[in-house]
């Protein structure tokens, strides 16, 4: 497995000095359910312990909560492109055993 070692290094340490910019986070999702008997329906949706908890909101909550939420996600996908640099350095950089197949791809969760 040939990897350019700098390469890797300068976007991991790019990719931390954006997790350490990110605002509020939260999971689950947010609805505007428009207008309801009392006004307008804003919903706050996630899961606890396998089951779906709702929560009603006000506007502001609502619009602070989607900010959230897409930070969330913008930090799982930062998360997910860190585990793959990390594992491409450590085995392709670091002595190995010895196998009778190399690793695929696959099996190292580097697709």
């Amino acid at each position: 497995m040939k990897i350019d070692l700098e390469e890797l290094r300068a976007e991991y340490a790019r990719l931390r000095r954006q997790l350490a910019r990110g605002g509020w986070i939260s999971q689950g999702y947010v609805q505007d359910r428009g207008p309801g008997a009392g006004g307008p329906c804003y919903q706050w949706t996630r899961k606890v312990k396998g089951k779906t908890v709702s929560v009603a909101l006000s506007k502001e909550q609502f619009e602070a909560l989607q900010e959230a939420i897409a930070n969330w996600r913008v930090i799982q996908q930062t998360l997910q492109r860190m585990q793959v640099i990390s594992r491409t350095v450590i085995f392709g950089t670091l002595p190995d055993t010895r196998r009778r197949k190399r690793l695929t791809k696959r099996v190292l969760g580097l697709n």
